[in-house]
């Protein structure tokens, strides 16, 4: 019986030997199949085929006037060129916003903050067609490339009321206010922000149009799965001007430059 479980024991501990014996024989067979499969994958570049048919790809965005979150789908043409339909969804900020302290809450003792005189909360859902195309690094053999992409569509923006909970400094009555509708600022107290959630059910739908245009760094091009930053700018346009800020000019025309990461997968 002893010799029976003794057999299994030795073949384990032998196969732990054996492997921590040659780790270093391992990585370098990996990092060979790498280089090969990374070789046979430009060769057949440089002959004009096809790597991969398609890729999808997420991204998170920070924009000069906001942030972002985004989809991409892609579709390969030829080795240079791929058909891209996007959606994202951002937040424009204006660049006079800052978040002013409020009340303290005495439970938890965080301060409730709120930004002064603003009238909405500004969102856009966008979807677009474009293209990317192969710049360069064709023969790279670490995989970066440089493609540069347009795309425009539709854009509909969103514009949520900015609510504030406020005191009557007069009357001590406590209340919610857009900054909208106050005429005399000094006559209230802020407690701060009434909340995300507050707001929604008077949603304002504003259609419009945009286009970028960006250049990405590809760092894993010649990998199943994408690690890309692309760097671009962006121009839209909405049908009804847009009041960001009480006091301040309604737009209807936004500019801005962008950063996005990009992570995702080839197939």
């Amino acid at each position: 019986m002893k010799k029976i479980l003794l057999l299994p024991i030795g073949i384990v501990m032998t196969t732990m030997v054996w492997a921590q014996s040659n780790p270093a024989s391992s990585r370098k067979d990996k990092k060979a199949e790498k280089k090969e499969r990374i070789n046979a994958l430009l060769k057949m570049e440089e002959e004009g085929q096809l790597i991969f048919d398609k890729h999808n790809v997420f991204g998170l965005r920070l924009n000069s006037d906001g942030w972002g979150i985004f989809f991409e789908k892609g579709k390969f043409i030829t080795p240079r060129k791929t058909r891209l339909i996007q959606i994202e969804f951002n937040e424009k900020k204006h660049p006079k916003e800052d978040k002013d302290a409020g009340s303290i809450d005495l439970f938890t003792g965080n301060v409730n903050q709120y930004v002064f005189g603003k009238a909405n909360n500004f969102y856009q859902l966008k979807g677009a067609y474009g293209q990317q195309y192969l710049i360069g690094g064709k023969s790279n053999k670490n995989g970066v490339s440089v493609t540069g992409i347009w795309a425009g569509g539709i854009s509909f923006g969103l514009e949520k009321p900015y609510y504030v909970d406020v005191v009557d400094r007069t009357t001590e009555e406590r209340s919610r206010k857009r900054f909208t509708e106050i005429e005399d600022f000094r006559q209230y107290a802020y407690l701060g922000a009434s909340g995300f959630t507050v707001g929604w059910g008077e949603l304002k739908f504003n259609p419009g149009a945009h286009a970028k245009a960006a250049l990405r760094f590809d760092y894993g091009r010649f990998n199943e799965v994408v690690s890309a930053i692309e760097a671009g700018v962006n121009l839209e346009y909405y049908s009804q001007s847009v009041l960001q800020m009480v006091n301040n000019k309604e737009r209807n025309l936004f500019f801005n430059a962008y950063v996005t990461v990009l992570f995702g997968k080839r197939k």
